[in-house]
């Protein structure tokens, strides 16, 4: 495939006409994992989905695999994308259903996303659970001023449809556009926030972000909470930030 070719192809199986949730795979060059992926998505007993794949045109068997499950995706496109964040960006205008849920390829859902997704009530509530890496769980019920310090992880969320009409993916920022997100999303008092005490999917420590930095986030998020989170949020970050550089120098001494 040569490297200006575009690959648009629509499922011609999975059709749900007014889906709960619409699951996105993003993916570039994961042929080795994708496939455990897309099997564990075709197993949950929730069916009210739409699935949409949108891969960063990859050169290993990623295309083969995506012709052999066509049937069970509702709209995929293989062409050059400026990153993760780019490809969540370009999917969100195909989105059907009432809530968005992303999903790496080297990701494997559990049987508690079907258990979520049948208690999605509120078109105005965002929704989450937990996730396991390396079989260690991952958040619990989180407030807004542990969202502005660590990251959610974005497989733990279901995101109502309405935020990416108001917000979308900065991909400015290569690794952590999902954090910024979520301090816009924790910040804004018209989205309700529900925790529910079910693990969704498991991720590994071996993807983007693991390895990756995000100097430029990094720089700018104290910015992002002082814009979208309360000044007391804002106050006690930046003093939990000089005591962490007063520890770091105590410590070089």
């Amino acid at each position: 495939m040569s490297s200006e070719h575009k690959l648009h192809i629509n499922g011609d199986a999975h059709t749900v006409h007014d889906p709960a949730v619409t699951i996105i795979v993003v993916t570039f060059n994961a042929g080795i994992v994708l496939e455990h992926c897309l099997q564990s998505i075709m197993q949950q007993p929730f069916k009210n989905y739409q699935l949409l794949v949108f891969d960063g045109q990859s050169t290993d068997d990623t295309i083969d695999i995506l012709h052999k499950y066509n049937k069970y995706i509702s709209y995929w496109q293989s062409e050059p994308d400026k990153g993760i964040y780019d490809a969540m960006n370009k999917a969100l205008p195909f989105v059907k259903g009432k809530w968005v849920y992303f999903l790496g390829a080297d990701d494997e859902l559990l049987p508690g996303f079907s258990k979520m997704a049948e208690h999605l009530h509120d078109a105005q509530t965002l929704y989450y659970g937990y996730c396991y890496m390396c079989s260690k769980r991952t958040n619990k019920r989180l407030t807004a001023y542990e969202v502005a310090k660590v990251n959610i992880c974005h497989q733990a969320v279901f995101y109502p449809v309405q935020i990416f009409i108001k917000y979308k993916y900065n991909i400015e920022y290569v690794v952590y556009a999902d954090h910024a997100l979520n301090i816009q999303c924790w910040g804004d008092p018209n989205i309700r926030k529900k925790f529910m005490p079910v693990g969704v999917a498991k991720f590994n420590d071996t993807g983007f972000s693991s390895y990756a930095t995000d100097k430029v986030f990094e720089a700018q998020k104290p910015g992002w909470i002082k814009k979208y989170m309360s000044k007391y949020i804002y106050i006690r970050y930046l003093f939990r930030k000089w005591k962490a550089k007063q520890k770091r120098e105590l410590n070089f001494r």
